[in-house]
């Protein structure tokens, strides 16, 4: 009898999509961890303290993230964060639970959402059909959770004409469908 081996093994959601389309590309982020931060009641401080000894990091304001050590933090709620940075091992929430300790409840998110980096010169076009934010308004760091053509998601300012888009790993297809879309349109 044959030995039977029964490891999984991850996969990008979207096969490790790269497009490009004129000046402009789509890739899917499937190198980045992301973490969920919930506060307790009280705990603002707490938290604050640990994500600047753990990292350096700031306690965004709810429109703008922070950075520091590859780490991003998102406000995703009054009292939640999520942390996204580059990690390609399952262990992402014991990672940042080392970090915080008990300051904070931390769940891992990385295959809730499906990540995507924009960028291009047609870029602040493309959103302008997807979102309805004035994206072009946002600061290097901005951040906001909105709806792009009928699902939720959430958009990050990296820099110039360079995004990060979250959405729902269940319509993964259908948001970076919605995405290509959008760029065809304006690239004509």
């Amino acid at each position: 009898m044959a030995d039977l081996d029964f490891t999984l093994t991850a996969t990008p959601l979207l096969g490790g999509a790269k497009h490009q389309i004129g000046e402009n590309q789509i890739v899917e982020r499937d190198d980045l961890a992301l973490v969920s931060v919930a506060i307790p009641l009280g705990g603002d401080a707490a938290v604050a303290k640990a994500l600047k000894s753990g990292w350096g990091l700031t306690v965004p304001e709810p429109t703008v993230s922070s950075v520091a050590q590859d780490i991003r933090a998102i406000r995703t709620g009054p009292d939640q964060l999520i942390l996204v940075f580059p990690h390609t091992t399952p262990d992402a929430r014991a990672f940042v639970q080392a970090k915080i300790g008990e300051a904070g409840y931390t769940t891992d998110q990385t295959d809730v959402w499906v990540v995507l980096e924009i960028s291009g010169s047609d870029t602040l076009a493309a959103l302008e059909r997807l979102c309805p934010l004035d994206v072009a308004r946002f600061a290097k760091g901005g951040s906001a959770r909105t709806v792009m053509e009928h699902m939720g998601a959430m958009i990050v300012h990296l820099s110039g004409d360079r995004f990060l888009l979250l959405s729902a790993s269940s319509s993964a297809q259908s948001f970076l469908h919605a995405v290509e879309l959008s760029y065809r349109y304006v690239t004509g």
